[in-house]
């Protein structure tokens, strides 16, 4: 079954349909620095338009890359504690527009 909404898949070849943020907090738990060094979130289709990754650092701690092309928005930082970027990636996430889920809209009043 495809993914309803997105897809986590690491270098190592492990691919999780609609991660939950413990699933994203054990797929970046297994991240090393030889042959399993990044994941990356995105929409499970075709040329898409944001995605996520989370990619080890050769000197520690974690690089995150949020890109979103609908939005403009380009994001690079770098954390050491899964558990926050677990949790900011599923923040993230669940702002993104996504196929089946209502557009979601922002009022300035």
């Amino acid at each position: 079954m495809a993914a309803t909404y997105y897809c986590a898949d690491s270098e190592n070849g492990d691919h999780i349909d609609d991660p939950s943020e413990d699933a994203l907090f054990e797929l970046i738990s297994e991240l090393d620095d030889t042959d399993n060094t990044f994941i990356v979130i995105q929409p499970d289709e075709d040329d898409p338009v944001w995605f996520a990754s989370v990619a080890v650092c050769d000197e520690g701690g974690y690089e995150i890359v949020l890109r979103d092309s609908t939005r403009r928005e380009h994001k690079v930082t770098t954390e050491t504690d899964v558990g926050a970027i677990a949790n900011d990636l599923i923040i993230w996430l669940a702002a993104r527009n996504l196929p089946g889920r209502p557009t979601q809209h922002t009022s300035t009043f």
